[in-house]
């Protein structure tokens, strides 16, 4: 099972902005219905991209600074952060399927060995 690291306003920018690979992170918090509905998909693409693509989760409420710096206005936003580029988001419940779609994940694949 892949490893899903607990981002912090501390840590943030060593575990995703200064990542040499892509991330995912799933802003979250513990009273979010929605939330829960998507921790399982979290699961699942780490598995699936494990050691191609890190993922992240923020809890928002105890991290309201990154909230504000990324204009976070919904929970969950699953957003992907791909070194060079601008991050992009999704809000709301998403499964496996439709977030390797909006982010463009399923090429990474292509040299991995299964």
């Amino acid at each position: 099972m892949a490893e899903i690291k607990q981002a912090t306003d501390a840590t943030f920018e060593e575990l995703v902005l200064n990542n040499d690979k892509p991330v995912v992170v799933d802003f979250w918090a513990a009273w979010c219905g929605p939330c829960k509905m998507v921790a399982p998909e979290m699961v699942k693409l780490a598995d699936k991209y494990d050691g191609l693509v890190d993922v992240v989760k923020v809890d928002v409420d105890a991290n309201p600074g990154l909230s504000q710096a990324f204009g976070i206005m919904s929970i969950p936003t699953i957003a992907f952060f791909k070194p060079g580029s601008q991050p992009q988001g999704v809000v709301g419940f998403k499964p496996l399927e439709q977030l390797e779609q909006a982010f463009g994940l399923t090429p990474l694949l292509a040299g991995k060995l299964d």
